[in-house]
Protein backbone atom coordinates (compact mmCIF):
# COMPACT_ATOMS: atom_id res chain seq x y z
CA UNK A 1 0.00 0.00 0.00
CA UNK A 2 1.20 3.61 -0.41
CA UNK A 3 1.82 5.39 2.72
CA UNK A 4 -0.44 8.79 3.43
CA UNK A 5 1.40 11.67 3.79
CA UNK A 6 0.17 13.81 6.72
CA UNK A 7 0.00 17.30 6.74
CA UNK A 8 1.85 19.63 9.17
CA UNK A 9 0.73 20.59 12.12
CA UNK A 10 -1.10 23.81 12.87
CA UNK A 11 1.03 27.05 12.83
CA UNK A 12 1.05 31.05 12.05
CA UNK A 13 3.87 32.08 9.04
CA UNK A 14 3.94 34.57 7.14
CA UNK A 15 2.24 35.48 3.43
CA UNK A 16 5.64 34.53 1.42
CA UNK A 17 5.84 31.00 3.73
CA UNK A 18 2.34 30.19 3.60
CA UNK A 19 2.67 30.67 -0.56
CA UNK A 20 5.15 28.15 -0.97
CA UNK A 21 3.57 25.81 1.80
CA UNK A 22 0.62 25.17 0.36
CA UNK A 23 1.75 25.35 -3.39
CA UNK A 24 4.46 22.41 -2.37
CA UNK A 25 1.66 20.46 -1.04
CA UNK A 26 -0.02 20.10 -3.85
CA UNK A 27 3.16 18.06 -5.72
CA UNK A 28 2.26 14.49 -5.98
CA UNK A 29 6.21 13.69 -7.52
CA UNK A 30 6.86 14.25 -3.16
CA UNK A 31 5.06 10.36 -3.14
CA UNK A 32 8.07 9.37 -6.05
CA UNK A 33 10.75 8.05 -3.11
CA UNK A 34 8.06 6.37 -1.19
CA UNK A 35 5.93 4.81 -5.09
CA UNK A 36 9.76 3.33 -5.54
CA UNK A 37 9.57 0.91 -2.69
CA UNK A 38 6.02 -0.51 -3.95
CA UNK A 39 7.29 -1.17 -7.12
CA UNK A 40 6.00 1.90 -9.37
CA UNK A 41 8.50 3.47 -11.95
CA UNK A 42 7.89 6.49 -13.61
CA UNK A 43 8.82 7.86 -16.99
CA UNK A 44 12.03 6.14 -18.29
CA UNK A 45 13.40 3.88 -20.52
CA UNK A 46 14.79 0.75 -19.85
CA UNK A 47 18.70 1.19 -20.19
CA UNK A 48 18.43 -1.47 -23.41
CA UNK A 49 16.77 1.06 -25.19
CA UNK A 50 13.28 -1.49 -25.19
CA UNK A 51 11.11 1.27 -25.63
CA UNK A 52 12.43 2.69 -28.47
CA UNK A 53 12.79 -0.08 -29.79
CA UNK A 54 9.52 -1.18 -29.84
CA UNK A 55 8.43 1.82 -31.27
CA UNK A 56 10.22 1.69 -34.10
CA UNK A 57 9.13 -1.68 -34.91
CA UNK A 58 5.64 -0.55 -33.99
CA UNK A 59 4.90 2.66 -35.04
CA UNK A 60 7.94 3.95 -37.13
CA UNK A 61 6.00 6.86 -38.32
CA UNK A 62 4.41 8.00 -35.27
CA UNK A 63 5.89 10.91 -32.96
CA UNK A 64 7.03 9.50 -29.46
CA UNK A 65 6.30 11.48 -26.47
CA UNK A 66 10.10 10.04 -25.02
CA UNK A 67 9.50 11.77 -21.78
CA UNK A 68 6.76 9.86 -21.08
CA UNK A 69 7.37 6.43 -22.37
CA UNK A 70 7.88 3.98 -19.94
CA UNK A 71 9.96 0.37 -20.19
CA UNK A 72 9.65 -1.79 -16.82
CA UNK A 73 10.91 -4.87 -15.81
CA UNK A 74 8.02 -6.51 -14.43
CA UNK A 75 8.77 -7.62 -10.58
CA UNK A 76 8.29 -11.30 -10.17
CA UNK A 77 7.87 -12.40 -13.91
CA UNK A 78 11.55 -13.34 -15.27
CA UNK A 79 12.35 -11.86 -18.75
CA UNK A 80 9.58 -10.05 -19.22
CA UNK A 81 8.76 -5.99 -19.54
CA UNK A 82 5.72 -3.82 -19.66
CA UNK A 83 6.42 -1.20 -21.98
CA UNK A 84 4.21 2.47 -22.52
CA UNK A 85 4.17 4.00 -25.95
CA UNK A 86 2.25 7.21 -25.39
CA UNK A 87 1.79 8.37 -29.56
CA UNK A 88 1.07 11.85 -30.33
CA UNK A 89 -1.56 12.69 -32.52
CA UNK A 90 -1.82 14.59 -35.27
CA UNK A 91 -3.37 17.94 -34.90
CA UNK A 92 -2.16 17.97 -31.10
CA UNK A 93 -0.97 21.24 -30.14
CA UNK A 94 2.25 21.75 -27.54
CA UNK A 95 -0.32 22.63 -24.37
CA UNK A 96 -3.25 20.92 -25.97
CA UNK A 97 -2.01 16.92 -26.79
CA UNK A 98 -4.00 14.09 -27.59
CA UNK A 99 -2.60 10.86 -27.30
CA UNK A 100 -3.04 7.09 -28.31
CA UNK A 101 -1.23 4.65 -25.97
CA UNK A 102 0.29 1.24 -26.56
CA UNK A 103 0.43 -0.96 -23.65
CA UNK A 104 2.17 -4.36 -24.40
CA UNK A 105 4.04 -6.67 -22.41
CA UNK A 106 7.13 -7.82 -23.89
CA UNK A 107 9.16 -10.65 -23.55
CA UNK A 108 13.20 -10.01 -23.65
CA UNK A 109 15.67 -12.24 -25.54
CA UNK A 110 17.88 -14.39 -22.77
CA UNK A 111 20.95 -12.45 -24.29
CA UNK A 112 19.61 -8.96 -24.25
CA UNK A 113 18.98 -8.31 -27.76
CA UNK A 114 15.96 -6.21 -28.01
CA UNK A 115 16.18 -6.79 -31.86
CA UNK A 116 15.11 -10.51 -31.09
CA UNK A 117 12.04 -9.00 -28.10
CA UNK A 118 9.07 -10.15 -28.82
CA UNK A 119 5.37 -8.77 -27.85
CA UNK A 120 3.33 -11.00 -26.05
CA UNK A 121 0.30 -9.30 -24.74
CA UNK A 122 -0.74 -5.70 -26.21
CA UNK A 123 -3.83 -3.42 -26.27
CA UNK A 124 -3.74 -0.39 -28.23
CA UNK A 125 -6.09 2.56 -27.25
CA UNK A 126 -6.87 5.52 -29.78
CA UNK A 127 -7.27 8.75 -28.15
CA UNK A 128 -6.60 6.89 -24.40
CA UNK A 129 -5.35 10.52 -23.00
CA UNK A 130 -5.48 14.38 -23.34
CA UNK A 131 -4.18 17.63 -21.76
CA UNK A 132 -4.97 20.89 -21.75
CA UNK A 133 -5.50 22.87 -18.62
CA UNK A 134 -4.99 19.78 -16.61
CA UNK A 135 -1.35 18.60 -18.16
CA UNK A 136 -0.20 14.91 -17.41
CA UNK A 137 2.35 15.36 -15.29
CA UNK A 138 3.44 11.47 -15.03
CA UNK A 139 2.94 7.86 -16.65
CA UNK A 140 4.07 5.02 -14.07
CA UNK A 141 4.02 1.33 -14.26
CA UNK A 142 3.14 -0.12 -11.20
CA UNK A 143 4.28 -3.96 -10.98
CA UNK A 144 2.71 -3.94 -7.14
CA UNK A 145 1.94 -7.90 -6.65
CA UNK A 146 -1.73 -7.48 -7.85
CA UNK A 147 -2.89 -11.64 -7.42
CA UNK A 148 -6.30 -11.23 -8.73
CA UNK A 149 -6.52 -15.61 -8.89
CA UNK A 150 -4.06 -17.80 -8.49
CA UNK A 151 -2.93 -17.68 -12.23
CA UNK A 152 -3.62 -13.99 -13.15
CA UNK A 153 -1.63 -11.13 -12.12
CA UNK A 154 -2.11 -7.85 -13.17
CA UNK A 155 0.11 -4.78 -13.30
CA UNK A 156 -1.12 -1.24 -13.50
CA UNK A 157 -0.56 2.05 -15.16
CA UNK A 158 -0.91 5.08 -13.11
CA UNK A 159 -1.34 8.81 -14.91
CA UNK A 160 -0.20 11.86 -12.87
CA UNK A 161 -2.31 14.87 -13.86
CA UNK A 162 -1.45 18.53 -12.36
CA UNK A 163 -3.96 21.77 -13.35
CA UNK A 164 -1.82 25.19 -14.23
CA UNK A 165 -4.64 27.65 -11.99
CA UNK A 166 -2.55 29.06 -9.22
CA UNK A 167 -5.87 30.49 -7.22
CA UNK A 168 -7.37 26.54 -7.65
CA UNK A 169 -4.73 24.66 -7.34
CA UNK A 170 -5.38 20.71 -8.50
CA UNK A 171 -3.63 17.12 -8.82
CA UNK A 172 -4.61 13.59 -8.99
CA UNK A 173 -3.20 10.19 -10.11
CA UNK A 174 -5.78 7.78 -11.67
CA UNK A 175 -4.89 3.30 -11.60
CA UNK A 176 -5.88 1.61 -14.44
CA UNK A 177 -5.03 -2.37 -14.03
CA UNK A 178 -4.05 -4.65 -16.55
CA UNK A 179 -4.43 -8.29 -17.27
CA UNK A 180 -2.52 -10.35 -20.09
CA UNK A 181 -4.93 -12.78 -22.14
CA UNK A 182 -2.93 -14.33 -24.74
CA UNK A 183 -2.06 -11.76 -27.17
CA UNK A 184 -4.62 -9.37 -25.35
CA UNK A 185 -4.27 -7.33 -22.55
CA UNK A 186 -7.54 -6.83 -21.00
CA UNK A 187 -8.16 -3.58 -18.81
CA UNK A 188 -9.94 -5.13 -15.42
CA UNK A 189 -9.62 -1.45 -13.53
CA UNK A 190 -10.19 1.64 -16.02
CA UNK A 191 -9.10 5.44 -13.95
CA UNK A 192 -9.75 4.31 -10.65
CA UNK A 193 -9.18 7.65 -9.00
CA UNK A 194 -6.69 7.26 -6.11
CA UNK A 195 -5.39 10.38 -5.11
CA UNK A 196 -6.73 13.90 -5.39
CA UNK A 197 -5.24 17.49 -4.30
CA UNK A 198 -6.94 20.66 -4.71
CA UNK A 199 -7.53 23.69 -3.29
CA UNK A 200 -8.91 27.16 -3.72
CA UNK A 201 -7.27 30.37 -2.13
CA UNK A 202 -6.41 34.26 -2.91
CA UNK A 203 -2.73 33.53 -3.75
CA UNK A 204 -1.84 35.67 -0.60
CA UNK A 205 -3.13 33.54 2.29
CA UNK A 206 -7.46 33.16 2.62
CA UNK A 207 -8.53 30.01 1.27
CA UNK A 208 -8.98 25.98 1.51
CA UNK A 209 -7.01 22.83 0.83
CA UNK A 210 -8.25 19.11 0.51
CA UNK A 211 -5.98 15.75 0.14
CA UNK A 212 -7.08 12.49 -0.43
CA UNK A 213 -4.87 9.95 -0.12
CA UNK A 214 -5.87 6.49 -1.32
CA UNK A 215 -4.65 2.56 -1.41
CA UNK A 216 -5.43 -0.05 -2.89
CA UNK A 217 -5.45 -4.00 -1.51
CA UNK A 218 -6.18 -7.39 -2.04
CA UNK A 219 -9.06 -9.13 -0.28
CA UNK A 220 -9.95 -12.76 0.66
CA UNK A 221 -13.01 -12.27 -0.62
CA UNK A 222 -13.97 -13.21 -4.41
CA UNK A 223 -16.50 -11.96 -7.45
CA UNK A 224 -16.99 -13.85 -10.44
CA UNK A 225 -13.35 -15.83 -10.19
CA UNK A 226 -11.65 -12.45 -9.16
CA UNK A 227 -10.16 -11.44 -5.92
CA UNK A 228 -11.94 -8.42 -4.32
CA UNK A 229 -9.97 -4.78 -4.11
CA UNK A 230 -10.80 -2.64 -0.94
CA UNK A 231 -10.39 1.03 -1.92
CA UNK A 232 -8.48 3.18 1.46
CA UNK A 233 -8.97 6.78 1.58
CA UNK A 234 -7.55 9.25 3.71
CA UNK A 235 -8.81 12.84 3.64
CA UNK A 236 -7.40 15.60 5.38
CA UNK A 237 -7.67 19.60 4.55
CA UNK A 238 -6.38 22.73 6.04
CA UNK A 239 -8.05 26.67 6.14
CA UNK A 240 -6.25 29.37 6.21
CA UNK A 241 -7.56 32.88 7.41
CA UNK A 242 -5.40 36.18 6.88
CA UNK A 243 -5.49 37.79 10.99
CA UNK A 244 -2.88 41.08 10.36
CA UNK A 245 0.29 40.80 9.41
CA UNK A 246 0.39 36.64 9.31
CA UNK A 247 -1.84 34.07 8.27
CA UNK A 248 -3.29 31.56 10.21
CA UNK A 249 -3.49 27.82 8.84
CA UNK A 250 -5.65 25.36 10.98
CA UNK A 251 -6.15 21.51 9.75
CA UNK A 252 -9.33 19.86 10.05
CA UNK A 253 -10.45 16.46 11.48
CA UNK A 254 -8.62 13.99 9.49
CA UNK A 255 -11.40 11.07 7.74
CA UNK A 256 -10.89 7.99 7.08
CA UNK A 257 -12.89 5.07 4.17
CA UNK A 258 -13.24 2.22 2.12
CA UNK A 259 -14.59 1.01 -0.59
CA UNK A 260 -14.70 -2.40 -1.96
CA UNK A 261 -14.71 -2.99 -5.92
CA UNK A 262 -15.93 -6.06 -7.08
CA UNK A 263 -15.53 -7.85 -10.37
CA UNK A 264 -18.46 -8.59 -12.09
CA UNK A 265 -17.03 -10.61 -15.03
CA UNK A 266 -15.93 -8.16 -17.00
CA UNK A 267 -14.28 -5.22 -15.15
CA UNK A 268 -14.01 -4.21 -11.29
CA UNK A 269 -16.44 -0.98 -12.14
CA UNK A 270 -14.89 2.23 -10.88
CA UNK A 271 -16.90 5.26 -12.23
CA UNK A 272 -18.37 5.93 -9.47
CA UNK A 273 -15.88 5.77 -7.17
CA UNK A 274 -13.19 8.52 -6.75
CA UNK A 275 -11.10 10.28 -3.85
CA UNK A 276 -13.45 12.73 -3.09
CA UNK A 277 -16.12 10.79 -1.63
Amino acid sequence: MIDVLRPPCTKYVTHTTHWIHMISRLRLPLVAAVLAGYGIAGHASCDSGLAERMHEKLHPKRQLDHERAVCQPWRGVPGRFIVVLPLVRAGSEADMADFDLDVMVVQQADNGNTERAKVVSRMFEESALSEDAVRIADIKVDTARYTLAPETRAFGLRIVRQGSSRTNPFSNETLTLYVPHGLKLLKVLDKLETTLERGEWDTNCNGNFETVQGSLSIARTISNGYADLVLHQTRSGTRSVAQGDECTTQERPTKFGSKTLRFDGTAYRASEISAGY
